[in-house]
């Protein structure tokens, strides 16, 4: 089972896997840590991750960045909007009312949904990860940002089943992060709770997490988050600066050119970080736009007067923190802060200012997301074992159930006979189950939507639920109970619904029908709706719960016609309801499997594309190097005209890699090669025999040689030998010698070019026949000496065979005891003994 976490960042993903000494980040095929979450798409193929992001200044329309942020979320969201505008890819709204990208792949163009890019981007993880482990890899934990909305987790799930992954847990980052700084610490009280505060301010986003921690857990006090406040933000303030400054200096306007935007926002990035460190940076950018370098500076103290609205907004989020966990700045006694956008140090200033104490940095700012994601799936697997840890996680917004009024025409009013609850409040335990029973006649619907929209940027409802058809054997409203789940990655769904009915059944005085698994999964008190006012239903619901036992109705009672049989008793007949699930904005399941064949198809597509690449460096690399060799340690073993129609041969297939060949298939390659190859192995042939041969000519001379010294040797160890024998060793010995002194006179009188005569495997192969010859003659055992009796045999006038000792009597009863089927347990080893034993028992 694969133990692996990925931090999807919005500008940059890690992937972390857990072994046996602990947790290590992977390094991908440029041997860095992070991979750019970037897709770009090409003529032929695409290019994701790091080839991606090498590819995008040169293909910047068709180079899909900051996925992240475009999950999940309709095309008319303010928030996205705001984002496209930076962006330099196309972005249009499909017909469901969300983004649609649209990009040239393979010469055409083609429009993919947000979650299918994402789905590649996973795709490449999943790669690199299966690299470094050597296995497949599926299981995982993924991370996600703690403002996810429900259809933005159900977007990831699907993007990571296009990807062939089945992620075990959605981890809020800020949870993965609690958990990798709680875990390794072995100073934690057992009642005394530690309250840490964690600041993530990654690329796009900041998120504000407090978390208590006691030996052996870590719970979730407080959540609180800006979704546009990362250290995009900082770099945009720069670039805004810098355009228009050299829209006033230059005379040139960078926004009206994609390519020239992307370098210098890659420029403003870097001048950020220096900016960290130092109180003055300079930004030097060549031929930026119309043939133009551009040069300029800029002091900290003036970046930091820029991004004054940007610092002012930094506190709402930890004031809303504190609130929501009840706690003073007192209460906080550490502050950890991570992240990509952390480096600022006007932000670690309004940190210390905030909390009156300074911000640690004891974790890996970038890593801890995929780190604390790998050790959730440890957690999780059966593969590892974890040191006991207890994550208790919480709901970041409320969910609520609403429903229409259980009167006549109530599923065809209006919205005045809407009824609602809270089912699922703000920190509510993850995951979590709710029952709510309801009193109907027929199909009815319930809508699951968000209980508090402060913060949240996106439509109320989230999905409806219809249950039904069902009958039921009373004319009056049949009782049903709806489960309600709240799973491990935070989604909400109404996962089972039962029609529960009373009926008589007589029960037998002498034996009480015992119930089975008749306990509804629940972790609380059912929630009761439209409950007829005249009855107490509460304690009926809990007592049908725990005595109904789940059949269909059938009698429980015994066959015996003598038992006396009492007055009915009432008994709870449970039928499970269809229920249909319908989520606003999700991909249906047929798109999902249409999107995982489609990625397929261009998963073979680019692996197709490698494949060419590899045979067409083979062939370039072949040329290059036949090329030097011929003119070095080839040059003897090759004739003047060979070589010189040779390297004429390697020159056209150069020019044809550059002209016409520039852009040809996987075979022409190989069989471009392989034409090569024909007139360059035997070359090569030649000078491997000339290499080689020496060293094999020696091992089979020391071979004759040693057979030779044991045939004639005086050694006593040989003397069981006879002379016969050991005259053949020797006579084989000479044949070889002569065979060989033949062969060798025959390949010196050649010249290095010719084909050879004497060839290492025929010296390898006739050493093998003297050794197969000599070896049985020369290491042949010497006979065994008859045994001595150790004591005198019996004479036969003291009673023969029938008076031995009664020690050899009992063992050769012993010996036969197997063979005759004697009762008698032989004296033998133990695990004889045990096949004994299993034996008797089986009969």
């Amino acid at each position: 089972m694969s133990v692996v976490g990925f931090d999807f960042g919005n500008e940059s993903c890690i992937v972390a896997v857990a072994r046996q000494r602990g947790i290590d980040v992977v390094l991908n095929d440029e041997s860095k840590r992070e991979t750019p979450a970037i897709v770009c798409f090409g003529d032929k193929q695409r290019f994701i991750g790091t080839a991606g992001a090498a590819t995008t200044m040169m293909n910047p329309k068709n180079s899909i960045s900051q996925i992240k942020r475009l999950i999940g979320k309709q095309f008319s969201d303010p928030e996205l909007q705001r984002d496209l505008k930076s962006l330099p890819f196309h972005v249009t709204e499909g017909p469901d009312g969300y983004p649609l990208i649209h990009a040239r792949y393979l010469g055409e163009a083609k429009a993919f949904t947000p979650i299918q890019v994402f789905g590649m981007m996973l795709s490449n993880l999943k790669e690199i990860a299966e690299k470094n482990l050597n296995a497949v890899v599926v299981d995982c934990c993924i991370g996600i940002p703690v403002y996810f909305t429900d259809l933005e987790r159900r977007a990831v799930l699907d993007a990571a089943t296009i990807a062939g992954l089945c992620p075990l847990h959605l981890i809020h980052e800020t949870t993965a992060t609690a958990l990798a700084y709680g875990i390794y610490k072995t100073d934690l009280h057992e009642t005394d709770q530690l309250n840490v505060a964690f600041v993530d301010i990654g690329h796009a986003s900041m998120q504000v997490c407090i978390a208590g921690f006691k030996k052996g857990q870590l719970k979730i006090l407080a959540h609180s988050y800006d979704r546009s406040l990362g250290g995009r933000d900082f770099d945009e303030v720069l670039f805004l600066y810098f355009a228009a400054k050299f829209k006033e200096e230059y005379k040139i306007d960078v926004l009206q050119n994609a390519r020239a935007c992307l370098r210098l926002r890659a420029a403003c990035e870097k001048l950020k970080k220096v900016l960290s460190a130092n109180p003055e940076a300079p930004l030097n950018i060549e031929c930026l736009m119309d043939e133009k370098d551009v040069r300029s500076s800029i002091k900290r103290d003036d970046f930091e007067q820029l991004s004054l609205p940007i610092l002012e907004r930094v506190k709402g989020p930890l004031e809303k923190a504190l609130a929501e966990a009840g706690f003073t700045v007192e209460d906080v006694h550490m502050v950890e802060v991570v992240g990509s956008g952390s480096r600022v140090p006007a932000i670690n200033k309004i940190l210390t200012e905030f909390f009156r104490k300074e911000p640690r940095r004891t974790m890996n700012a970038s890593e801890c997301v995929a780190r604390g994601c790998a050790l959730q799936c440890a957690i999780l697997s059966p593969t590892f074992r974890v040191r006991d840890f207890q994550v208790n996680e919480s709901l970041p917004f409320s969910i609520s159930l609403s429903w229409k009024g259980s009167g006549p025409d109530a599923q065809d009013s209006g919205p005045d006979n809407q009824l609602s609850t809270v089912v699922f409040p703000k920190g509510n335990p993850i995951p979590s189950i709710k029952a709510l029973t309801f009193y109907r006649s027929g199909t009815f619907s319930i809508d699951v939507q968000y209980g508090d929209m402060s913060g949240l940027q996106a439509p109320a409802k989230i999905s409806t639920y219809t249950i039904g058809p069902f009958q039921t054997t009373k004319s009056e409203r049949a009782k049903v109970k709806v489960r309600v789940r709240l799973n491990l990655h935070g989604i909400v769904s109404v996962d089972l619904a039962t029609l529960l009915e009373e009926e008589e059944v007589e029960v037998p005085v002498s034996k009480e029908p015992v119930a089975e698994n008749t306990k509804m999964e629940t972790d609380e008190t059912p929630i009761n709706a439209d409950v007829p006012p005249t009855s107490n239903n509460s304690d009926v619901n809990m007592q049908d719960a725990k005595d109904s036992d789940g059949t269909t109705g059938v009698d429980n009672g015994t066959s015996d016609n003598d038992t006396k049989v009492q007055a009915p008793k009432k008994k709870v007949k449970k039928t499970n309801i269809p229920v249909a699930e319908l989520v606003y904005g999700a991909m249906a399941p047929v798109d999902v499997q249409k999107a995982v064949e489609k990625e397929f198809e261009m998963a073979l597509q680019d692996r197709v594309m490698e494949e060419t690449k590899d045979k067409k460096n083979a062939v370039e690399a072949y040329v290059y190097d036949m090329r030097n060799k011929l003119n070095d340690k080839y040059e003897e073993f090759v004739t003047a005209p060979e070589k010189e129609g040779f390297v004429a041969k390697l020159q056209d297939v150069e020019d044809w890699l550059y002209e016409d060949g520039e852009d040809e298939t996987k075979g022409v390659y190989v069989a471009k090669l392989e034409e090569l190859k024909k007139q360059g192995d035997p070359i090569e042939e030649r000078y491997k025999e000339y290499t080689e041969r020496g060293t094999v000519i020696d091992q089979f001379i020391y071979c004759i040689n040693s057979y030779r010294e044991a045939a004639v040797s005086n050694d006593p160890k040989f003397d069981h030998i006879d002379i016969n024998e050991k005259q053949k060793v020797l006579t084989e010995c000479v044949e070889a010698e002569n065979w060989l002194r033949q062969k060798k006179q025959q390949q010196e009188s050649l010249p290095k070019y010719a084909n050879p005569v004497l060839l290492s495997a025929e010296i390898r192969k006739k050493a093998e026949a003297v050794d197969r010859f000599c070896k049985p003659i020369m290491t042949k055992p010497k006979p065994a000496k008859p045994a001595t009796p150790p004591t005198p045999a019996t004479p036969p006038s003291q009673g023969g065979e029938h008076q031995q000792p009664q020690g050899n009597a009992n063992a050769n009863t012993n010996e036969n005891a197997g063979a005759t089927g004697s009762e008698v347990p032989p004296e033998s080893t133990e695990p004889m003994e045990t096949g004994k034993s299993e034996n008797a028992g089986s009969v």
